[in-house]
């Protein structure tokens, strides 16, 4: 018996079937190499969504006491408030680097190495405690700190009082603004209010939220979306994008057993409280103006922006973030750097 020949209609819908067989191919193709791709040429509504409630942009001005800022000014660069007149609060925190020094260590009197990172004083004012212990309450309380500490500045308040009552521009200024003249507490609350006048608006992140949408391209926008899609945001979130909490360094892996050389600095919160569950629990450094801030962590371990990122996403998110994700997110990051005093950072 004759085997039946397939009809003509028959071949037609069968070529139209492998036709569409590879169509779905190709397009399932595409969607998996440019999923979290850098290189996608606009944002696409398929990709993970942003969310706005994250964050918030910074104010353009807060209300200080503005001769108090000005007095905070002149001591936060004063050197006479160290034990040899060789160190300032600017020493540490240059306003013309993002705030920080870009040292792993910082370098106080002397040429002491310190023992920890120094963190950027831009915007400290929005953090809910200093240092990266977060062992000082206030801004107030954090200037006690450095004063004191024998590898930073090393002096006391005997001495740096002696030294401002020589200088009559310091008697006037404190005369004129506090009944009781210069003391400890009063040198605090100046140096304080002039921390909190460092803010830095105006970055092209905060005119993207502000509704500018041209503020930021492509690929930051999705280097956004992507910090907030692998959990980036569950810890720096806030008008800082950190700051506002604590978390332990290492909670998927243990990153000082594969780093060495534990350091009394590594314990962070466990120095203050012996709380085993504080053992190497540091406050959440914010984000804004982080490009300037290298090196990166309590340890200053982190040269680069992508270093940080990819090392986070391995002992905090306990994976690994492909490069072109990186790149996304690190691009997005250099959006947060704002204005001081209207300029550029």
């Amino acid at each position: 018996m004759k085997s039946k020949l397939p009809s003509k209609s028959n071949l037609i819908l069968a070529g139209i079937a492998l036709l569409l067989a590879f169509a779905v191919t190709v397009l399932i193709f595409i969607s998996s190499k440019y999923q979290h791709s850098s290189e996608i040429p606009a944002y696409k509504a398929n990709q993970p969504e942003i969310n706005f409630n994250i964050t918030q942009p910074l104010p353009q001005k807060i209300q200080l006491n503005q001769d108090k800022v000005a007095l905070g000014q002149k001591l936060f660069h004063d050197a006479r408030l160290s034990k040899d007149n060789t160190i300032s609060c600017a020493s540490c925190h240059n306003l013309a680097n993002g705030g920080s020094d870009n040292r792993a260590r910082s370098i106080g009197v002397k040429g002491s190495v310190g023992t920890i990172n120094s963190p950027t004083i831009f915007n400290s004012g929005f953090n809910f405690a200093q240092f990266w212990d977060g062992r000082a309450a206030t801004l107030e309380d954090q200037v006690e700190g450095p004063i004191h500490h024998p590898k930073e500045m090393g002096s006391s308040w005997q001495q740096i009082i002696a030294k401002l009552k020589t200088d009559e521009s310091y008697a006037s200024a404190f005369n004129k603004l506090y009944e009781d003249g210069i003391n400890p507490s009063n040198i605090k609350d100046a140096i304080a209010t002039f921390d909190r006048s460092l803010i830095t608006p105006n970055s092209r992140f905060d005119k993207f939220l502000q509704g500018d949408k041209n503020a930021i391209n492509s690929m930051e926008k999705n280097g956004y979306a992507l910090f907030q899609s692998y959990g980036c945001a569950s810890c720096h979130q806030g008008i800082n994008l950190g700051g506002n909490m604590y978390e332990k360094m290492g909670l998927m892996g243990d990153y000082f057993a594969d780093r060495g050389n534990i350091t009394e600095a590594d314990r962070g919160r466990f120095n203050l409280n012996h709380a085993p569950e504080s053992m190497y629990e540091f406050k959440v450094p914010g984000l804004r103006n982080v490009e300037l801030t290298a090196p990166y962590f309590h340890d200053g371990n982190a040269k680069t922006l992508e270093q940080a990122i990819d090392i986070m996403a391995k002992y905090q998110l306990g994976r690994t973030i492909p490069q072109q994700d990186t790149e996304a997110i690190a691009a997005f990051l250099r959006t947060l750097t704002g204005e001081y005093q209207n300029k550029p950072l």
